[in-house]
């Protein structure tokens, strides 16, 4: 956003319109002796090119790598457009006020996020956003619970993200509820059938099925969700929204579909920033609607039939009464809502499908480069979306410390979440990787194994 700052002669006329001589009357309910005049910490005023100097230094000083991590935060092509547009003023502080019809542009760019994730997930309702994905994927759990009433055991398989996992194990463990971990076969990375047939009792509210999960490998989510069903339990499901544009959606799984489907909204236009911030997304069927946390914005039309739009559903406990809230969700993430509804919009639906497309066929060709090394073997036998776990008889550490000096970030070590993944490294290549970075990654790593 620009600075314009005040002329000399303007901080003048500004001072003579209120009555006052100098700034620092404006402060003089500061105490005499907090006040340090020596701002010796605050280095002299700059010109505009030496600005741009020490930007630049600075910039470099954190280096520059070529990115084959995933694990949660994915690096994609984001339009220039996207971010110039939803840091105009309009938008960039957008905050839906108590009265929230009186802004109507707020209102109708939520609404349009809406009706774009629906879409994306073929649910009924989506909301209008949530903090990030584990804290949703916890929300999630909370909404099973109280749709189901009693039920207070949620199946969740150890394939699901681990900062999700803790997350979700935070914030619902002194409500009496058990999350039960639930295994992978060894052989393809994915849910253990055989683990989660047995562990459906009575007090099962819901199974969480990730798609793809943690290792990038897709389950058989057709299966998996007419297995809980026939339980009496809900589906949660995790998603990668890019996936869903060539993979099949969440409300189309098995018989009847998956009940709530949450995930991380990063991948939508929001830039790998220092962690954050993100934001989390969740739609869900019909019939669970009045248990969902956060707002959902409606479209409606006045007595002049004209469009508007208002908040449909929020809940007031939220505000008054929170001990009874359905969640503690009031806002969200609004400008990274905003941002990923630009990303959407520039996109479309044949956009993101190329983006995905490009980076399943890049980390396919990735695997294919680093498994011609001796040494370097996939641990699973599945499908993929543009993740994969690869082996490498190596010291890791040493590893990825010496890639990381050559300016390439490998992967992600797997073996302080997973004790029985020694030696396995968590790979990604999104459609922004070349050929050249991928043969340039498997040229250093050789030197390295051998």
């Amino acid at each position: 956003m620009p600075f314009i700052p005040h002329t000399e002669e303007e901080t003048r006329l500004m001072l003579e319109a209120i009555g006052v001589k100098h700034i620092d009357e404006l402060f003089d309910e500061i105490p005499a002796n907090l006040i340090n005049e020596k701002l010796d910490y605050v280095p002299p005023a700059m010109d505009e090119a030496a600005i741009r100097s020490l930007s630049r230094k600075s910039a470099d000083a954190d280096g520059h790598y070529v990115n084959f991590i995933g694990a949660g935060a994915y690096e994609h092509h984001i339009p220039a457009a996207v971010w110039q547009i939803a840091t105009r003023g309009e938008f960039y502080s957008a905050y839906t006020p108590y009265q929230a019809e009186a802004s109507q542009g707020t209102l109708q760019l939520l609404y349009e996020y809406q009706s774009m994730m629906a879409s994306l997930t073929a649910l009924e309702v989506s909301n209008s956003g949530l903090y990030e994905g584990a804290s949703a994927l916890a929300e999630a759990v909370l909404m099973a619970v109280r749709a189901q009433r009693r039920k207070q055991r949620i199946l969740m398989p150890v394939t699901i993200h681990p900062a999700y996992r803790e997350t979700t194990q935070t914030i619902v463990k002194n409500k009496g509820l058990t999350l039960y971990n639930i295994n992978y076969s060894s052989d393809n990375g994915t849910i253990d059938l055989d683990q989660l047939t047995a562990e459906f009792t009575d007090d099962v509210a819901a199974v969480v099925i990730p798609q793809p999960n943690y290792f990038g490998a897709l389950e058989e989510v057709d299966a998996l969700v007419d297995l809980a069903h026939e339980h009496g339990c809900l589906v949660i499901a995790v998603v990668n929204p890019m996936s869903l544009a060539i993979l099949k959606p969440p409300g189309e799984w098995g018989k009847s579909g998956a009940d709530i489907v949450i995930g991380e909204g990063q991948p939508l236009g929001i830039p790998l920033s220092s962690g954050g911030p993100y934001f989390g997304f969740m739609c869900c069927a019909q019939k669970l609607v009045r248990q969902m946390p956060g707002r959902l914005i409606g479209r409606t039309v006045d007595a002049d039939g004209k469009q508007g739009f208002s908040l449909t559903l929020q809940a007031r406990e939220q505000h008054i009464r929170r001990s009874k809230a359905t969640s503690n969700i009031c806002t969200n993430q609004g400008l990274m809502v905003t941002a990923a509804t630009i990303y959407m919009s520039l996109m479309g639906p044949a956009g993101i499908a190329q983006a995905a497309k490009l980076s399943h066929a890049n980390t396919r060709l990735l695997v294919e480069k680093l498994t011609a090394i001796d040494g370097v073997e996939v641990v699973f036998n599945s499908a993929i979306f543009h993740e994969c776990v690869i082996r490498i008889d190596t010291d890791m550490d040493d590893m990825v410390r010496t890639l990381t000096a050559q300016g390439i970030i490998a992967g992600k070590l797997l073996e302080s979440d997973y004790k029985e993944l020694k030696n396995c490294l968590l790979v990604c290549a999104t459609e922004l990787r070349t050929e050249a970075e991928m043969d340039d990654y498997a040229s250093k790593l050789e030197r390295i194994v051998s």
